[in-house]
């Protein structure tokens, strides 16, 4: 079975076809169904290997992040999934499990599988780490310094939660703890961490390093049991900067456990405006990086690669703006 007899079947030209099977824009939805439908009829199958030697691309690209199961990374996927199809390319997902070892064999897999090219959440790989593989398309995403070497699309980490703490201290809060993680090495938890000082720093209120509830994992859990901390401390916390949504949620639940109201006795804002944020009973504040930005430079990053690969590198740092909801109203 060809694409010409796929053509004929579906009653369009063979580059009609093509332009499907390959998922280029141009195609009215109709006739891409009907495209679909003559394919899952005829049993007809794309032959790669032959494609691949004669385009030098397979159309895939990869997307590796720590953990599929985080909301986050699920929401940057959806994004990442429709800016690639917007440009013709699938996108294989893997997870990396947060460790050097999984996400400097992304890189390999990525090259193995001939995929054209990688985006790579980077959480403990760094530039001292051996990356000889890394000679095809790859953009990183997150805070690791690979010292130019690859393009770089970042957070706004530490702005970001520069003006999440500033706008606690505008309304009203003088107490303000940090639920977050360990402070060593440069990453996501560290950056966000100096954020926080700077704007503590700029309103002219001391750092307290008691008002600091280190966490043993980004979990919901771990948000709880930080909330059960505070709740017994004997000075009281009037605000919350809680590292990302996920861990908000939990210390929105801890407190709640604790009979401490949410704004009321302990405002309470995030970081990321995962979905489920605006859901959350009272609805989270939060900082909200613009995602959708992020995917499509990331991606249009990859594709630039692919096809001017002796380019420099750019470093890219994503807008955000604060969404204020009734958790710090």
């Amino acid at each position: 079975m060809t694409m010409s007899d796929v053509a004929r079947l579906a009653g369009v030209s063979k580059m009609t076809v093509s332009n499907v099977v390959n998922n280029r824009a141009g195609v009215s939805e109709p006739v891409r169904r009907r495209v679909m439908e003559a394919i899952r009829q005829s049993g007809y199958r794309v032959n790669v290997s032959a494609r691949t030697l004669r385009s030098g691309r397979t159309g895939v690209i990869g997307l590796a992040v720590p953990d599929i199961d985080s909301p986050y990374f699920g929401h940057l996927a959806s994004h990442v999934i429709d800016e690639a199809g917007q440009r013709g390319f699938h996108v294989a997902i893997e997870e990396t499990g947060a460790a050097a070892t999984g996400e400097a064999d992304a890189i390999a897999h990525s090259r193995t599988l001939q995929f054209d090219g990688l985006i790579l959440s980077a959480v403990e790989l760094n530039r001292r780490d051996d990356l000889t593989d890394a000679d095809y398309p790859i953009v990183m995403l997150g805070e690791q310094d690979f010292g130019g070497r690859f393009d770089h699309v970042a957070m706004p980490n530490e702005e970001g939660t520069k003006a999440a703490t500033a706008h606690l201290v505008d309304q009203g809060c003088s107490r303000i703890a940090i639920v977050t993680g360990g402070l060593e090495g440069v990453n996501m938890v560290t950056r966000r961490h100096e954020g926080y000082l700077a704007a503590l720093a700029e309103r002219g209120l001391g750092h307290d390093p008691a008002l600091h509830f280190a966490l043993a994992d980004m979990s919901m859990e771990a948000g709880w049991d930080a909330a059960q901390r505070i709740a017994d401390r004997d000075r009281p916390v009037d605000g919350v900067v809680a590292v990302t949504d996920t861990v908000a949620q939990g210390v929105l639940r801890g407190l709640a456990d604790r009979g401490l109201r949410v704004p009321d006795d302990v405002r309470l804002i995030g970081f990321d405006d995962i979905p489920g944020a605006k859901f959350m009973v009272p609805s989270l504040s939060t900082v909200a990086p613009d995602h959708g930005w992020m995917a499509a430079k990331a991606v249009e990053l990859v594709a630039d690669r692919i096809h001017t690969p002796l380019r420099p590198a750019g470093q890219y740092v994503a807008p955000f703006k604060l969404e204020i909801r009734e958790s710090t109203r």
